[in-house]
């Protein structure tokens, strides 16, 4: 019967440790990457979003407040303070309908990282 050398057996297994170290810190890297590609894109989208936010908000006061004086000078004589009233009650409803506009955006995902959040669930089931 032939024996190992005991060397022999602790050199492959020190070996083996070492390729599985290396396959471990390969597979973090990895994943650091994908995270890291995925953040810039969500950075960008982001900073778009914010830029196209304040651009709308200061064209649309400039647009309301321009239209209001307009309605509310030709409807004074016919409907006095009710006009008032009125764009109060429509201002409110843009507004309302505006926030569900951006809720519905936002539940789409669109600053989710989807990519990096099913490898990292592959990871985990792979290791437990």
């Amino acid at each position: 019967m032939e024996q190992q050398n005991p060397r022999t057996s602790q050199e492959g297994l020190i070996s083996g440790l070492a390729s599985l170290w290396r396959n471990m810190f390969g597979l973090i890297v990895s994943r650091v990457e994908l995270a890291a590609l995925e953040l810039a894109e969500i950075r960008t989208n982001v900073l778009k979003l914010a830029v196209l936010f304040v651009l709308g908000i200061i064209a649309a006061w400039f647009a309301v407040a321009y239209w209001t004086v307009l309605i509310v000078y030709l409807s004074w004589p016919a409907l006095g303070w009710k006009i008032l009233l009125i764009i109060a009650v429509i201002a409110t409803a843009v507004a309302v309908g505006m926030l569900f506009y951006v809720r519905s955006l936002l539940r789409q995902g669109k600053l989710s990282m989807p990519a990096t959040m099913e490898e990292l669930r592959k990871d985990h089931d792979a290791l437990l």
